[in-house]
């Protein structure tokens, strides 16, 4: 099943770095979509089908926080599984961020197979050719 991703971080830097490590780890990636902060984020998922949320915690306009609040208070946008990368691993942010609906935290710097482990773990492992 091709899948839509949205990364969402204030730095193309590291929105390039994401897309990088989705493509090594060989996920069946369809489409990558890209925003700077929360609102840029909504604004995607208003308009396009997304199997899957990146994003970062600490971006200006609208922090991650915020954003996955908003997707919370509408029916569609929160069932989209949201996934924080970010630098700042404290447990009492990630158990806030759990109890919000987060899914799952990946703390920067990460490795592909990370990334491939989270969507496995999400959306389920893909029948497509692998080696363990």
């Amino acid at each position: 099943m091709p899948l839509s991703v949205l990364l969402v971080d204030d730095s193309k830097t590291v929105r390039s770095v994401i897309a990088k490590a989705l493509r090594l780890a060989q996920l069946p990636v369809h489409e990558v979509y890209e925003a700077s902060n929360g609102q840029e984020a909504l604004d995607v998922l208003e308009e396009h089908w997304i199997d899957i949320v990146f994003a970062d915690i600490n971006m200006p306009v609208m922090n991650g926080i915020e954003m996955v609040d908003r997707m919370n208070a509408d029916g569609l946008m929160k069932t989209v599984p949201v996934v924080v990368v970010s630098t700042e691993g404290s447990q009492t942010r990630i158990e806030e961020l759990r109890r919000k609906g987060v899914r799952d935290y990946v703390r920067k710097p990460f490795a592909p197979e990370e990334i491939r482990e989270v969507v496995d773990k999400i959306l389920g492992a893909p029948n497509h050719d692998r080696t363990e």
